[in-house]
């Protein structure tokens, strides 16, 4: 058992966007309001010939409405320069480090509240709302040095970017992009259903789109075809992000059909 789904801002019920029937055949997600009130945004994002042209004019306008100086995208706050405004960049920076950090827990917090969709694991695995794990989870995702700055706001943007880029310059016509992840012989969240081989991913999880990266995180590798209205975020869509060899795709959580992909050679 996990924590039990909430309410969303999609207009799909939880318990269907994390079905394997959502997954195999997706409708897309739009976050209320949130494309709407930022009409100029994808009006600039309408010129653009290529993602750094999107990603650059994506980055002025958070720059704009959010009030961030340049060089907190990505560094701490300190004592001295401008008053410090949290950025999406710091969360998705924390997470690349640990996705069980404080960062990673406010990650999580704005897919439970927008996805309906609670963690299943932050450090430890959460199997009720009673659980030390839970309650560590909550504190780390309430927790007011990181709720700065309308960071959900924030993140809501980068959704509906990422989603426009898939849609519009990466995958045109297409629903799935295919990824890879590594996990361990071991693992709870890797079953089989029927004839199928079910992979049930944490609210949040990092996958790639590179085999050979999947093969160092795990005792073997499975792939999925990931429908693109739950991807949040891919570091080759921001061509200033800072950390893009991997390849990395944040995936929204559910149960996923997988294939157990062969050793590599």
């Amino acid at each position: 058992m996990t924590p039990p789904f909430g309410p969303n801002l999609v207009g799909l019920p939880a318990a269907v966007l994390a079905s394997v029937d959502y997954a195999v055949a997706p409708s897309e997600l739009r976050i209320a309001g949130v494309r709407e009130m930022n009409a100029p945004l994808f009006e600039m994002l309408g010129l653009a010939g290529d993602i750094a042209e999107a990603s650059d004019a994506f980055a002025k306008y958070m720059t704009a409405i959010f009030g961030l100086e340049a060089p907190q995208w990505r560094e701490q706050p300190s004592a001295r320069g401008p008053s410090f405004r949290h950025s999406f960049v710091r969360l998705l920076l924390g997470w690349e480090h640990d996705s069980f950090s404080r960062e990673g827990a406010v990650l999580k917090g704005w897919v439970e509240s927008r996805f309906g969709l609670p963690p299943a694991h932050h450090g430890e695995r959460i199997s009720d709302v009673a659980d030390p794990s839970w309650r560590a989870y909550v504190e780390d995702n309430l927790g007011s040095a990181y709720h700065a700055n309308s960071i959900h706001a924030q993140l809501d943007l980068l959704y509906e970017y990422v989603q426009w880029a898939l849609r519009t310059l990466v995958c045109p016509g297409q629903t799935h992009l295919r990824l890879y992840r590594g996990v361990d012989r071991a693992s709870e969240q890797l079953f089989r259903r029927e004839s199928k081989m079910i992979l049930r991913v944490n609210s949040l999880s990092s996958f790639t789109t590179d085999r050979a990266t999947a093969d160092c995180f795990g005792s073997r590798v499975v792939s999925v075809q990931a429908p693109l209205p739950k991807i949040l975020f891919a570091n080759a869509l921001l061509a200033f992000f800072p950390f893009r060899a991997e390849r990395e795709v944040l995936l929204i959580g559910g149960d996923y059909p997988v294939t157990v992909e062969p050793p590599a050679p």
